[in-house]
């Protein structure tokens, strides 16, 4: 299985300064998993990224909004259009850092459609709260978007796009809202509780694409199990009647136990889960053609590597046994580059893969109530039953 990376270290230059989207989480990462062997395996192959053109980005953002973004990136104080605040803060070339990013993710969705690699990821990417017009949580521009957009220019007519961070997926659903072509679906924590304050289950999609859109909004506290049990209620379902022929995958990994900035409860090992999951059905219902992206995730050294390193893992061949050791060099690294915070001595938190199958009103608690709400409002459009737990 041939797996392509798009990545090399000017990635790391998207970095807001002292903020909580630290660069340092994506270069302990690809220290973990060159370390672990797992860039060394057969069909790996590593690409440097390259910077996404103006045209390209204008295929999702509007032209005026580029142009504010390299006015800012000169070091000019703005403060329009979503820059220039606490989760938007400028730093001088901010531009040129965010359309390399995006090219690295644009390029990992052109090489899967094409057949030119069977798999594809972009660590650096999943920056999926950058509107059309504006910036917004931490994103400048939108990378999946725009990947998405080339996979439709080269001929695609049904991609779905699948979200795990801890927050919506809002801004890809706003530039999908209205194409029946893509299907976005996002499980996140509730947008009662959590940024961006979005992400409902009665969104479902514009009036030239109902159905598009499909939201699990999970209450907070949900760990492992429970995330899983609502996954797998939702998402096999939807996936196997829309019939992706591409399926993209934003990886946040902010859904973890520990992180400052949220409030679910998963383990790495309840993430290296998901991702076998995502990989099962990419493999069942598209084809096998999967481009994953990084996301949000701000346990910088506890979570952050040891997740996207089995992400890695799982598209690269076989997933890590969470008992394997982290290495003693990558273990000195993390503490050089962030002193005083926890570093993992494996790859497991002890953790579980296991879950309990949905039974509609047998689990009669918030991740129920979930699971129906969602499927109430979106499984009518597959012509799906939303009571039948087969479907």
């Amino acid at each position: 299985m041939s797996t392509l990376v798009v990545w090399d270290e000017r990635l790391l230059r998207y970095d807001m300064g002292d903020h909580p989207l630290d660069p340092v989480r994506v270069e302990l990462t690809m220290d973990l998993a060159r370390r672990l062997g797992v860039l060394d395996r057969p069909g790996v192959t590593i690409e440097p990224a390259e910077p996404a053109t103006d045209a390209m980005l204008e295929t999702v953002h509007d032209p005026d909004y580029i142009a504010v973004v390299k006015a800012a990136s000169t070091g000019r104080r703005i403060g329009i259009m979503g820059l220039g605040t606490t989760d938007n803060p400028t730093f001088v070339g901010m531009h040129d850092a965010s359309a390399l990013i995006t090219g690295a993710t644009r390029r990992a969705a052109e090489a899967v459609w094409t057949g030119a690699s069977a798999r594809a990821v972009s660590i650096s990417g999943g920056l999926h709260h950058a509107m059309p017009d504006r910036a917004s949580g931490f994103c400048v521009y939108n990378d999946p978007a725009v990947a998405i957009k080339r996979v439709l220019e080269l001929g695609a007519q049904r991609v779905a796009y699948v979200d795990i961070d801890v927050h919506h997926g809002d801004g890809v659903q706003e530039v999908f809202w209205d194409d029946p072509r893509v299907l976005t679906v996002s499980l996140h924590e509730s947008p009662r509780t959590l940024f961006p304050g979005t992400g409902f289950p009665d969104e479902t999609g514009g009036p030239g694409a109902p159905g598009s859109a499909v939201n699990v909004a999970l209450p907070p506290g949900t760990d492992d199990r429970a995330w899983l049990r609502a996954f797998h209620a939702v998402v096999p379902g939807v996936l196997r009647a829309f019939q992706p022929q591409l399926l993209f995958t934003q990886c946040g990994a902010d859904t973890y136990r520990h992180d400052p900035l949220a409030n679910l409860q998963l383990t790495v090992d309840g993430q290296r889960a998901a991702y076998l999951a995502l990989r099962d059905l990419a493999d069942e219902v598209a084809g096998g053609k999967w481009v994953a992206s990084g996301g949000g995730g701000y346990a910088l050294v506890e979570c952050v590597p040891r997740a996207w390193t089995h992400l890695m893992a799982v598209m690269t061949g076989e997933a890590l046994d969470g008992a394997t050791p982290t290495p003693a060099e990558w273990r000195d690294l993390a503490a050089r580059r962030r002193p005083g915070a926890p570093v993992p001595q494996t790859m497991s938190d002890g953790g579980g893969a296991g879950y309990d199958a949905w039974v509609p009103g047998e689990s009669p608690d918030a991740v129920d109530r979930t699971i129906m709400a969602t499927r109430r409002a979106a499984y009518p459009f597959f012509g799906l039953d939303p009571h039948d737990p087969r479907d």
